[in-house]
């Protein structure tokens, strides 16, 4: 078994003058005091990748940069779904005494360090070589088809997806270091600016610069920790064309990994931490996890569950839609939050304190899931 027992978080958003290795070393360097280590003491790394540092060996590059002699080195690439599978590999890797100090950090300085069209050109990568990427759609493209197919199947309408985009706001505006914290209400969501039918620009993530880090140990007996109880992925497909039926792209099956390595039921969970790269992201993520009826995650936002006072508390942060998307570490954001909330150290945004959180993640296009289940031991 292993804990999280130090996390750090940068401000999302323009960060002028900060670089993949300035924003990552920002982040360790926080997740290392909290953890109340030195750089001496880590013997393990993984990280992420950065699309404005694509190089090959990025976890090496950021341990000669850190000052970092690890024992283990080891950079991941599962898109939106990295974050938390670098957690699962942390996990293992303390469990099975490989490393015994895990660093696990992410950063990039996604908005500031390219240029728009260089962005939604890479991005658009994840897409089939052959049917999909000749015929120039970006990420948005991918998703407003899924949302199309999405309302069709369930009944879903836009105000339900807005309604997720303004649950995430209203949890940014009490998140210091957010991008997006300005008042949003449904009517402001319908009438932005169409971005891929049916997604309006309010339905995305923004693009952000930013660095998020944890420092995962073996666990110890009698010492106050977050506990990793259990984790799980599945993978079904890599390319929108190839995906089986809306609702059913593996989220339930890597969640009911997790829960069972875990011994929980999803009863028992107090504090959700949900992917949301769009607002349709969310949604289906919420209904697959079995957390949220069929077509009634909107209904459900409205209705006060995922509220910070409600039944379900979820991305208190703000979520990728509101705190911000930087890559890689975008959600691993949400994972510093949920850690926050379970210690009982979130301030003004702090929810009833959770026992269990379940944590979820997917990468692409709803192709790569790796869902997490934390539990507070004390």
């Amino acid at each position: 078994m292993s804990a999280v027992t130090g996390v750090g978080l940068t401000p999302f958003g323009r960060l002028e003058g900060q670089d993949t290795l300035a924003l990552m070393s920002r982040a360790a360097t926080a997740a290392l005091a909290d953890a109340e280590l030195e750089r001496r003491d880590v013997d393990g790394l993984v990280c992420g990748y950065s699309t404005t540092l694509p190089h090959l060996m990025l976890s090496t590059v950021f341990a000669e940069h850190f000052g970092l002699a690890p024992r283990y080195a080891h950079a991941m690439q599962l898109g939106g779904a990295t974050g938390f599978g670098l957690v699962m590999l942390a996990h293992a890797l303390a469990d099975a005494g490989t490393a015994r100090r895990i660093l696990v950090v992410a950063g990039e300085n996604r908005l500031t360090g390219q240029s728009r069209d260089a962005a939604i050109q890479t991005l658009a990568q994840v897409g089939h070589p052959v049917y999909e990427v000749p015929l120039g759609p970006t990420i948005p493209a991918y998703y407003g088809l899924v949302a199309s197919r999405y309302m069709h199947e369930f009944g879903a309408t836009e105000a339900d997806f807005a309604e997720l985009a303004v649950l995430m706001r209203a949890n940014a505006a009490r998140m210091p270091g957010a991008h997006l914290t300005a008042p949003l209400t449904v009517a402001d969501v319908l009438a932005s600016k169409p971005i891929a039918t049916p997604l309006k620009l309010a339905d995305c993530c923004p693009v952000s610069d930013g660095a998020a880090a944890f420092v995962i140990e073996r666990e110890e007996p009698g010492r106050d920790a977050i506990r990793i109880r259990g984790t799980g992925q599945a993978h079904r497909h890599q390319h929108v064309t190839a995906a089986g039926p809306v609702g059913a792209f593996g989220a339930a099956e890597a969640a009911g990994r997790a829960l069972g390595a875990a011994g929980v039921a999803l009863a028992d969970i107090r504090y959700g931490a949900i992917y949301d790269s769009f607002t349709v992201t969310l949604a289906i993520l919420l209904e697959e996890l079995g957390l949220a009826p069929r077509g009634g995650a909107g209904r459900l936002a409205r209705e006060g569950r995922f509220a910070p006072d409600g039944a379900l508390p979820l991305n208190t942060h703000g979520g990728l839609l509101s705190y911000g998307h930087c890559g890689v570490a975008g959600a691993m954001a949400h994972a510093v939050e949920a850690v926050r909330q379970m210690r009982g150290e979130a301030g003004d945004r702090q929810v009833a304190r959770p026992a269990l959180a379940l944590l979820h993640g997917d990468g692409g296009v709803l192709s790569s899931h790796v869902s997490l289940v934390l539990e507070a031991t004390r």
